[in-house]
């Protein structure tokens, strides 16, 4: 049994965001119904963009219902009296036009979880802007302090605006979920890819609002401790955190230079802070004799937090990854054998399972009718 057998959780959502967290919730075990338009389906079905499909849509049963046809909005609004929570990523105000906003189904179903993602929240003075992830994190700061010192703007390689929105809808979720069992009753919850951008700013703003300075990028480096960031290798570069006065000291005996512990420019960590470029120097200069194998195996050791940077590639075959069971394969009907990323949520008693692929467009309706007729 799954943490959240027994959740219905009914998807109108496309792209990354909303199905992303659709997944997380139905890996935990709800039957999440992701209703599709016919003909044309979630956005990323076409093209190079049915691999992100897979990617965030597994455990998940489709529908196609066309929400423009008063037949099938009744068939949604009879969907929708059976739900637990309904996930809509549209762009505020579309919802209501296509009879699916939280007002008319809250008035069939007071129980509901309705939640919304969108770009900017459902108020404001951007609030109809579109939602993408590049544009997000621009607008909440990320991009500000990405790359390294003095570049060209630079992205998050991942789309942290999208994956936070959707964890922190979840979160959300679930928080209402539990509010429910108190009141009986459910809510709205209105989140965006802007506020799950903005929300992981944690560092940067203490730092702004302590200094009155805007952060700046630093490449690897941490805005509060140093060495703490990727430093040259003879074959590339290692992660080191020599973050507290016992683990730099440790650093520099493996490396060789003990000396610099007393050196006036590294002695506490706010002197090393100010002279972070020439702190960098001295480290790479004695670090660039050695692969970073080497300084891996003889930095942990020590005692001193050190790793490799891996690619995707390496990541997906490392033995870590595979003890933690965090890349799986699901048989897809017209795709085969499919990889995907695994649970990250370890639950000891009702653990996560992974029980279908994404599905076909309209898999499953002839299913899902059948089960509101009492088939």
């Amino acid at each position: 049994m799954s943490a959240l057998d027994g959740l219905r959780v009914i998807e109108l959502c496309q792209v990354m965001a909303g199905p992303f967290c659709g997944q997380v919730l139905g890996d935990m075990g709800a039957d999440v119904i992701k209703v599709e338009p016919p003909g044309t389906g979630d956005q990323t079905r076409v093209g190079m963009g049915q691999h992100a499909f897979r990617a965030v849509n597994r455990n998940k049963r489709s529908i196609t219902l066309d929400l423009k046809q008063p037949g099938d909005v009744a068939v949604f609004h009879r969907l929708v009296e059976t739900a637990d929570v309904l996930t809509e990523n549209f762009r505020p105000g579309v919802a209501a036009r296509l009879s699916a906003d939280y007002d008319t189904l809250r008035a069939r179903n007071p129980r509901l979880i309705y939640a919304s993602i969108s770009g900017f929240g459902q108020t404001g003075p951007y609030a109809q802007r579109p939602g993408f992830d590049l544009i997000a994190q621009g607008a909440a700061g990320v991009m500000s302090v990405t790359g390294e010192p003095g570049g060209n703007p630079v992205k998050a390689g991942v789309p942290v605006s999208d994956l936070s929105a959707g964890l922190f809808c979840a979160v959300g979720i679930l928080s209402a979920l539990h509010a429910r069992e108190r009141t009986g009753e459910g809510q709205r919850i209105d989140t965006s890819l802007w506020e799950g951008a903005l929300a992981l700013g944690i560092w940067e703003t203490a730092e702004l609002w302590q200094t009155g300075v805007a952060p700046q990028p630093l490449g690897s480096a941490h805005r509060l401790t140093a060495p703490y960031q990727a430093l040259r290798t003879r074959d590339g570069h290692v992660t080191v955190g020599g973050n507290n006065q016992k683990l730099w000291r440790r650093l520099c005996a493996v490396i060789g230079r003990p000396d610099l512990p007393e050196d006036p420019r590294f002695v506490t960590n706010p002197d090393r802070m100010a002279h972070r470029p020439e702190l960098v120097a001295e480290l790479e200069a004695a670090m660039v004799v050695r692969d970073t194998a080497e300084w891996v195996k003889a930095l942990l050791e020590a005692g001193v937090p050190a790793g490799p940077i891996l690619d995707y590639a390496q990541v997906v075959d490392d033995p870590q990854t595979r003890a933690r069971e965090m890349v799986v394969e699901m048989e897809h009907p017209e795709a085969g054998t499919v990889r995907g990323l695994g649970i990250p949520i370890k639950l000891s008693a009702t653990p996560g399972t992974i029980r279908r692929p994404a599905p076909l467009l309209g898999q499953h309706t002839d299913e899902i009718l059948a089960e509101l007729d009492g088939g």
